[in-house]
C-alpha cells in the first residue's frame, strides 16, 4: 500500500457553507462563508456537545500517495473504540470520530476488509482520473431538509453515504436521489453540482472527495444555475 499523511484535527469546519432557505439562487447565498473561488478548509470547533445541523465539516485531509489502476472503493467500518480503529487501520486509513461514534475510512479495492469492527458501507468503484498522487478529504454533513450547499465542482470523484435521511444531487445531466438510511451516491470529477438535503428528516452523512494533490479539491461555480429538481423533492 502507498506511504501516505493524514491531518485530523477532531473536526474542521469545511467551508461549503449551507444557505438556510433550500434554494441557492436565491439572495439567501448571499449568507455562503466562502467569498473566493476556491473553497477552502478552516478549523472548527463543535467542542462536547453533539453536532447540530450547519455548514458541512472537514472531518480529515490524508495525502494518499499514488494508487493502483484496479477499481477503487470507499470502505466504512465502524469501531467501538478508536483503539481498535486504529489497530485495523492501512496507510489508506483514517480513523475520525463522528454522530457518537468510531469510523474508519479506508481507500482500497473491492476485496479489502477491516480487521474488526462492523462493516458498514463499500462505495464505487470511484470514477478516478490519472494522477501521480491522490488525497482524500472526509466531510461531514449534518442537513435539515431543504438546506443545501452552494454550487461547486470538485477535481475528483465525489461519494456520499448517509446514515440517515434523503439526498438529491442535480448537475447539469439531471438529478440523482437517495432515500432512507445508507443511501449512496457518487459524483463524477469537474461536473458542476447542487447538494441538497430533501424528504423529512434530519440528513446525516459523510462525503469523500478523492483528487489529484496537487489540485483545489472544491471550487465554486457561478456559471451553472440548477434546473431545480431537489427544490422541486424538498417541498
Amino acid at each position: 500500500m502507498p506511504s501516505s499523511s493524514v491531518r485530523v484535527s477532531g473536526r474542521v469546519w469545511f467551508v461549503i457553507a449551507l444557505t438556510l432557505c433550500g434554494d441557492v439562487v436565491s439572495p439567501c447565498a448571499a449568507q455562503t462563508q466562502d467569498p473566493g473561488a476556491v473553497v477552502t478548509s478552516v478549523p472548527c470547533h463543535f467542542g462536547d456537545a453533539p453536532p447540530e445541523p450547519g455548514p458541512a465539516c472537514l472531518l480529515a485531509h490524508q495525502d494518499l500517495g499514488a494508487l493502483p489502476d484496479s477499481p477503487v472503493y470507499w470502505h466504512i467500518d465502524q469501531f467501538a473504540t478508536r483503539a481498535e480503529a486504529e489497530a485495523a487501520r492501512q496507510a489508506t486509513g483514517t480513523v475520525v470520530t463522528d454522530f457518537g461514534k468510531v469510523w474508519l475510512f479506508t481507500i482500497a479495492g473491492a476485496g479489502w476488509h477491516a480487521r474488526g469492527g462492523t462493516h458498514i458501507a463499500s462505495i464505487g468503484p470511484l470514477p478516478m482520473l490519472p494522477a501521480t498522487g491522490y488525497s482524500a478529504e472526509y466531510v461531514h454533513s449534518f442537513f435539515m431538509p431543504g438546506m443545501s450547499a452552494p454550487i461547486h465542482r470538485h477535481s475528483g470523484p465525489e461519494a456520499f453515504y448517509a446514515i440517515e435521511g434523503d439526498t438529491c444531487l442535480e448537475m447539469p445531466g439531471g438529478a440523482q436521489f437517495g432515500t432512507g438510511p445508507g443511501n449512496q451516491l457518487i459524483m463524477p470529477a469537474h461536473e458542476p453540482m447542487l447538494l441538497m438535503a430533501v424528504g423529512k428528516v434530519p440528513r446525516r452523512a459523510f462525503a469523500l472527495i478523492l483528487h489529484d494533490s496537487t489540485l483545489p479539491p472544491t471550487t465554486r461555480v457561478d456559471a451553472w444555475h440548477p434546473a431545480g429538481a431537489c427544490q422541486a423533492r424538498a417541498a
